[in-house]
């Protein structure tokens, strides 16, 4: 297997415990997890669902969160559910149930977080036929050398066979006005992808 495929090792990072919730885009409110209607089908089939998988260790990454989330919620996006998960908890039946995946991360000493390492070694292969060819988006920021997390969120999104609906936004620094509307145009444009025809 190559090596920016998952290991089978987990990632002692701490856990992020922000955003940890689902919301109807309709009603704008909270929903409970344990509504759905069945494990790895949606439970609408009129509706999509747009799964944001995040590791959100700063207020920088904060900022980047919640701008991208703007976009995916966008009021002209209409019949898409945003469902929020930090990386250490989201899993298998998450993945399965979305039509589109938006990724958040920093790099880390030149690669992925741990924590979106973690939930890639723990959907890989149990996600690895059954979501190939949904589209995805991401974002990766950090201080500097961002090209070793960026080739290998490319190298294992490549082979669970994600398409990419846009470049990985690349940031640097603290984000700025520009930097945050790049965010929330990732979501909007992801989120426009599936949203249902009609």
């Amino acid at each position: 297997m190559p090596s920016d495929q998952p290991s089978d090792q987990p990632s002692d990072r701490p856990v992020d415990q922000s955003f940890d919730q689902s919301t109807d885009q309709s009603s704008g409110r909270p929903s409970d997890r344990s509504s759905d209607q069945s494990w790895g089908q949606p439970a609408d089939a009129a509706r999509r669902r747009l799964l944001v998988v995040h590791h959100t260790p700063s207020p920088g990454m904060q900022a980047m969160l919640e701008a991208a989330l703007s976009g995916a919620r966008d009021e002209d996006i209409e019949g898409v559910d945003v469902v929020v998960r930090p990386a250490l908890t989201a899993g298998v039946v998450d993945v399965l149930e979305a039509d589109a995946y938006l990724l958040g991360t920093p790099a880390n000493i030149g690669y992925l977080s741990g924590a979106l390492k973690h939930f890639f070694d723990q959907i890989y292969y149990p996600c690895l036929e059954a979501t190939s060819g949904r589209p995805f988006a991401a974002y990766v920021h950090g201080n500097e050398g961002l090209e070793g997390a960026v080739r290998a969120l490319g190298g294992i999104t490549k082979a669970l066979g994600w398409e990419p609906v846009a470049p990985v936004l690349e940031l640097t620094g603290q984000p700025d006005a520009q930097a945050l509307e790049g965010c929330r145009e990732l979501g909007a444009v992801l989120a426009a992808t599936v949203m249902p025809e009609g």
